[in-house]
């Protein structure tokens, strides 16, 4: 059956993989990304029924604009992956300015909650979908230099599970770690050995069929992309 997928952070890295994975699978994606001219690149590469629009994921009013025109063209998502995130520059915490730790916040939790917000009431109206919150590693364990970023990530497992017990049956939502992938991101926090972790072509191929497995019974779970 043709999906209608939500992703946040669509133009680059794993959002990038799943949404080329999902469209060659015959699904419609939905996706939205801060960079005006990747939207355009990603229209023109995919085209219609798809839709990609320049969203910024920390500005609930960007985000209920995008909501309010999605959902009077389209039925409500079957699933909403919540990818898109920010890593803070690798610093101990009292060196991270507080711009950076507020920006991050904003995108990483505030961000998933806006799009829950706008999205999720025709989900419950339709009775069915699954809400992907994309966790980390480090949303489940720490490292030094990475508070804000696992503050951030555990703050979606908390999350996610509260929502699963407000959510009515035939909804789930789920904390995903992705597991490590080679993505920029990942340049960022290991430099140079990032390279020897799974690249996102060989990801996307495990992780888009386990996407589309999930189900309402998996409410409330927090999940790995299998390796």
């Amino acid at each position: 059956m043709t999906k209608i997928i939500v992703i946040t952070g669509a133009s680059r890295g794993l959002g990038f993989a799943m949404s080329e994975q999902f469209i060659q699978l015959g699904h419609t994606v939905l996706g939205c990304t801060r960079n005006s001219e990747a939207v355009q690149k990603l229209q023109q590469k995919f085209g219609s029924p798809h839709n990609f629009t320049a969203v910024d994921v920390s500005n609930e009013q960007q985000v209920k604009a995008w909501a309010e025109n999605l959902l009077t063209n389209y039925s409500p998502p079957d699933l909403i992956i919540n990818n898109a995130g920010v890593i803070n520059n690798l610093a101990p915490l009292w060196q991270v300015p507080s711009e950076e730790f507020s920006y991050l916040i904003d995108v990483n939790i505030k961000g998933v909650a806006n799009i829950i917000r706008h999205f999720v009431p025709a989900m419950i109206d339709k009775k069915s979908g699954i809400i992907v919150n994309f966790s980390s590693g480090w949303g489940r364990s720490t490292s030094p230099d990475v508070a804000p970023y696992c503050a951030s990530k555990w703050a979606i497992e908390g999350l996610t599970q509260s929502l699963a017990q407000e959510l009515p049956a035939g909804i789930a939502a789920i904390a995903l770690n992705p597991g490590i992938i080679h993505t920029d991101m990942l340049d960022i926090c290991f430099g140079e050995s990032a390279a020897a972790y799974t690249s996102t072509k060989k990801w996307v191929k495990k992780a888009v069929p386990f996407l589309l497995q999930l189900k309402p019974s998996n409410n409330g779970m927090s999940l790995t992309v299998p390796t």
